[in-house]
């Protein structure tokens, strides 16, 4: 089936969905000029790394916890390499379904663009890389860029140790995100999408098969194959964007 054809299958399904979840991972921010590897939040790629370490060790929780500066100096080059960047016509479309149906964002994603782009029930798993809080005291802030701050950052309020609000390698997911990720599984959705994705973690997989099996309707976007594509109800081999736009264009007005 071509990409109109399942753009097609696709909005008929959302046509008759009370409740639709997108899964998102860093192929949506792609259009954005963000990477699509690996990383934390999707966000480095082949960084020259003076100190002889791995980038998972560099910005890991351990490695944090020993010597902030060196996980903020990497932090800073992430942040600068992405600044300027803003949500994309993908982004955008998701939050314009919200006209027709009750959609949840479950992403991956530390750039925030879901929500600057206008999705209200976002729940970010691996966090957000704007906003920062204090070890110390706990004051949280919002920082759209890092240029200007000392390494590593301090608090303005008590001199603390600031950290981004991100899940660094080695890190548990979020206890309130995940909790409000499986009280809306356990809801339920009409239509399940998985967007931009390797979807390689259990918090990814998981939820699509078993939308799957239970005769949902499921929706891979990506150019690649992954471990979902062989289970999913429909796939379209394509960018979000690209992917997305015909899918809301065969909904119409």
């Amino acid at each position: 089936m071509d990409l109109q054809a399942t753009a097609r299958a696709v909005a008929a399904a959302l046509a008759a969905a009370r409740r639709v979840a997108f899964i998102t991972g860093a192929g949506i921010s792609a259009e954005s000029g963000l990477p699509t590897y690996r990383g934390v939040g999707g966000l480095y790629n082949e960084m020259t790394i003076d100190e002889g370490l791995p980038i998972e060790e560099i910005l890991s929780g351990g490695t944090f916890a020993r010597d902030p500066a060196l996980t903020w100096k990497y932090i800073f080059e992430i942040e600068r390499a992405c600044r300027g960047a803003a949500p994309n016509d993908a982004h955008r479309l998701i939050a314009a379904l919200e006209r027709r149906c009750e959609v949840w964002v479950v992403t991956q994603n530390v750039d925030g663009f879901h929500r600057e782009a206008g999705s209200t029930n976002v729940i970010e798993l691996h966090g957000n890389l704007s906003e920062l809080f204090c070890l110390v005291c706990g004051a949280r802030s919002q920082c759209r860029t890092f240029d200007g701050l000392a390494l590593p950052p301090r608090c303005a309020d008590c001199g603390g140790l600031l950290r981004p609000d991100v899940v660094l390698f080695g890190e548990m997911l979020p206890e309130r995100a995940v909790r409000r990720y499986e009280i809306e599984m356990t809801r339920g959705f009409d239509v399940v999408f998985s967007v931009g994705t390797t979807a390689a973690f259990p918090y990814v997989y998981g939820p699509v098969v078993e939308a799957s099996e239970a005769g949902l309707t499921t929706v891979e976007i990506n150019p690649d194959r992954t471990l979902l594509s062989d289970v999913v109800t429909h796939r379209l081999a394509a960018g979000a964007l690209a992917s997305l736009r015909a899918i809301v264009d065969a909904l119409g007005p």
